[in-house]
């Protein structure tokens, strides 16, 4: 918009927050004392929310900022943190005008390090510029680099998610069962997102598998309850063999197995 912000001695400006997290969830906060409806989402009045210090360059160099506020039930909670609910998540700052409503959009980047302390959080952002520190030109690896299911793998991810039933739970140990799934052989490295219950629709990764069940990498509550439905994910080693004895897909295999290894000068001739 053509809108210049400041521009006069007296406006009626107030910061805003949109975070839009990897489970489907949207959450708008603002440092106005009323709620504030805008771009069909509701931005909860957050007096707590501290406005951004927010650095931007005209250079490739990556903007920064960080946000920081108190804890509350509603919008950001600490079991959502320590769950990870808000790892990766995107979000936006901006400006709005409480009576017009015109806004501006100061940055966009996703959420990295998220701290809780004093009950409060402390969160450090990261602009879209970090997508041009990536490196393009992919390295040597004896495994395949491809994500399973994701670009340059080609597998088809339906073909390999199932849905299934949790059918038991062992809280001490974090493993979960399932009723109606693959083998849990088949789950080793692999992923489940939970469909209903306390985590819905976020995704755990299963650290590993076995006959007594999955051990997931997020603590489990108690509230998890028999019956849950979830998505399961089957996972790969990334070993060649894994890739053609398994998934018949030696021809996507994105590494290299037999190239030689960086001790090659210096290994012993074996007779």
């Amino acid at each position: 918009m053509s809108r210049v912000f400041f521009s006069q001695e007296l406006e009626c400006i107030a910061t805003y927050w949109r975070i839009y997290r990897k489970d489907g969830v949207a959450i708008g906060l603002t440092s106005h004392d009323q709620d504030l409806w805008f771009n069909g989402l509701r931005h909860q009045s957050s007096p707590g929310m501290v406005p951004s210090a927010i650095r931007r360059t005209a250079d490739l160099s990556p903007d920064s900022a960080e946000v920081q506020g108190v804890l509350t039930a509603d919008s950001i909670g600490a079991d959502d943190l320590a769950t990870g609910r808000f790892d990766g998540a995107r979000i936006e700052i901006g400006l709005v005008d409480w009576e017009t409503l015109d806004r501006a959009v100061l940055y966009r980047g996703t959420i990295g390090g998220v701290t809780e302390e004093g009950g409060g959080y402390h969160a450090e952002l990261q602009s879209a510029k970090e997508a041009l520190l990536t490196d393009l030109v992919p390295r040597t690896s004896p495994t395949c680099r491809a994500q399973f299911c994701g670009p340059g793998c080609t597998l088809s991810a339906p073909r390999f998610t199932h849905e299934a039933r949790l059918s038991a739970v062992d809280l001490d140990g974090n493993v979960v069962e399932f009723a109606g799934g693959p083998a849990p052989e088949d789950l080793e490295d692999g992923s489940l997102r939970w469909i209903d219950g306390p985590y819905a629709g976020q995704w755990m990764e299963i650290m590993s598998s076995g006959p007594g069940g999955l051990v997931l990498d997020i603590r489990l509550d108690a509230e998890l309850a028999l019956g849950t439905r979830a998505l399961l994910r089957e996972g790969c080693d990334h070993t060649l063999e894994t890739c053609q004895n398994r998934f018949r897909n030696a021809i996507n295999f994105r590494g290299e197995p037999f190239l030689p290894g960086n001790d090659l000068i210096a290994r012993y001739p074996q007779g």
